[in-house]
């Protein structure tokens, strides 16, 4: 005991700078230097992938992708954000995408123009556009989109007629277009619940924040929410089922498998196996954050040991 006491003064009295500089090296080395690690998909989040997969190659299925952030919680969403158009562009899947944001409408130019480098997709026949609405026309959007896609939303971003555009053949309102996934760091994604999916019942998922996960689990209880994605984690899940099922190379040169929990059990994806270091953002960052919270767990059971024994030495010299 009395050798250890000294050891644990001398934590309790470090420089807090280095205790900085261990958990900084711990975030930074890992970006730089990224390490296989398994990541494990949990339910809500292979059930959107599965959702998705199922319009796969359809002409009277489509997805609508709602951008609800800003800037700051870029680092979160869009890597999920990028997984899910890939899924899409891989699978022949109608993607719309619509932001009623000013600043999120860059950052849906931004993951539509990363997921799409690799596939040979086009603007208006592929997937749309709808670009930024004023807020003041999300509910009548929101509603409208219920009877007439057409008709309530009229212009995609470039100002071209919806109605005229070969994307919107055989979809006319939620009856195909039967998914929304909003991407939030807020409560935007009760809107959809509320009014969409109460009315027409539409098929709601979210893909948020870490720090709203909790608020937003009583609707994936309730059925509300078909699925969800939640931060960096949910990111990085998304990412390894679009890697294990969707671009997955097999033996006959076809690509894309179905979705099987025994596969994706066995399933370990090398991050060196992955082409772009943009399609394993999430993962990397979770490295990266597992480590850290790792040396800050350390660093507390450290601290706690030594206030305990520093405690008692005092208790034992005043006696």
């Amino acid at each position: 005991m009395s050798n250890i006491v000294p050891f644990f003064e001398k934590m309790q009295a470090l420089d807090r700078r280095y205790i900085y500089l261990v958990v900084a090296l711990a975030i930074i080395i890992p970006l730089l230097i990224p390490f296989n690690s398994k990541t494990y998909v949990t339910e809500p989040t292979a059930n959107v992938y599965k959702m998705i997969d199922s319009y796969a190659g359809r002409s009277d299925r489509a997805i609508l992708l709602s951008f609800s952030h800003d800037a700051s919680t870029m680092a979160e969403l869009t890597p999920m954000e990028v997984a899910i158009l890939r899924h899409c562009f891989q699978r022949k899947v109608k993607v719309f995408t619509l932001c009623f944001m000013p600043a999120a409408s860059p950052l849906m130019d931004y993951a539509l123009n990363i997921a799409k480098e690799d596939y040979d997709v086009q603007d208006g026949i592929d997937y749309c556009n709808f670009g930024y609405k004023p807020y003041g026309l999300f509910l009548p959007i929101l509603l409208g989109m219920g009877d007439d896609i057409a008709e309530i939303v009229e212009t995609d971003a470039q100002g071209r007629k919806i109605s005229n555009l070969p994307i919107m053949t055989d979809i006319t309102n939620y009856n195909e277009m039967n998914l929304v996934v909003d991407f939030a760091a807020s409560s935007a994604v009760y809107s959809w619940i509320v009014y969409a999916r109460a009315r027409y019942g539409v098929n709601v998922a979210a893909g948020i924040t870490a720090v709203m996960a909790a608020d937003n689990y009583p609707y994936l209880q309730t059925g509300q929410l078909v699925g969800m994605l939640s931060g960096l984690k949910g990111a990085a899940e998304y990412e390894k089922l679009v890697d294990v099922f969707a671009t997955h190379k097999n033996p006959d040169g076809t690509i894309g498998r179905s979705y099987s929990k025994e596969i994706l059990q066995e399933s370990w994806i090398k991050l060196s196996d992955v082409d772009k270091r943009v399609y394993k953002t999430a993962r990397i960052g979770m490295n990266a954050q597992t480590v850290a919270h790792v040396m800050i767990i350390v660093f507390i059971i450290l601290g706690n040991i030594g206030f305990f024994l520093s405690k008692k030495k005092k208790e034992q010299e005043m006696m």
